[in-house]
């Protein structure tokens, strides 16, 4: 697990997985926890179970198939049916006690919100294409708090000396926030872009000044998994949680 020492609510549960831990092999090794990715469905379902009873949760963490996009599912209006079925989401919003949202990566961007009082959580999976059409704005208008009541967890992620975009995705930032700008770095005739710092720009745009962030890339630091540095790799998991 990443080891935070952020200001967190008392009564929400927050955990970042690193790759250590499980019982998935190579390429996989060890913590996998997404089932596309080739990995033995026995193996993965094993380093769930882990996870669950690790972080002693009430019920296990409603999964999501991430498409790269916006929707933002509610998990207070979801059934349990409905939960085991894999949603086609990006991020998911709760406000019931025990129902924990999660979200799976390996190089993008996890972004957790909480509000101070801890009476609403969510989860987005925020790689570029789903950051910069609106995932974080999506989830976080999913909140009846004021957005400066809200608070921001933001997870492993590329970091921007590895992440190498063409100008199009700079072009795509820039003409919503010209402000942007500053997160992209000239590497020849790319950029690097900085998502970090393009999350927390839409984060402060929306109010939301409560921001942390566990600053470790992702491709540089082998304690994780990445899809840009392996190809084939396992997934981590970013979890938030009510607790009563």
């Amino acid at each position: 697990m990443f080891d935070h020492d952020w200001p967190v609510p008392a009564n929400v549960g927050i955990a970042m997985t690193n790759r250590h831990g499980g019982v998935s092999v190579y390429p996989y090794d060890s913590l996998n926890l997404g089932l596309h990715v080739g990995d033995a469905v026995q193996q993965v379902m094993a380093n769930r179970e882990l996870l669950c009873k690790q972080l002693a949760l009430a019920a296990k963490p409603v999964w999501l198939e991430q498409v790269h996009g916006t929707h933002v599912l509610n998990l207070d209006t979801l059934s349990l049916a409905q939960a085991e079925d894999t949603p086609i989401a990006d991020a998911s919003y709760s406000r019931t006690a025990s129902q924990v949202c999660a979200v799976m990566t390996a190089d993008c961007l996890p972004v957790l919100l909480c509000n101070q009082a801890g009476t609403e959580v969510a989860a987005a999976h925020a790689g570029w294409r789903g950051l910069c059409d609106g995932v974080i704005e999506a989830t976080a208008a999913q909140f009846s708090s004021p957005m400066d009541e809200l608070i921001a967890y933001l997870g492993p992620a590329i970091g921007p000396q590895k992440f190498e975009v063409g100008v199009e995705v700079k072009h795509a930032f820039c003409g919503l926030h010209p402000q942007g700008a500053a997160c992209f770095i000239p590497s020849g005739d790319k950029y690097l872009a900085d998502i970090i710092g393009l999350a927390k720009l839409r984060l402060s745009l929306l109010g939301i000044k409560h921001i942390y962030s566990a600053d470790i890339c992702t491709v540089s630091d082998t304690d994780y998994f990445s899809y840009r540095r392996d190809k084939v790799t396992g997934r981590m998991a970013s979890l938030i949680w009510l607790k009563s």
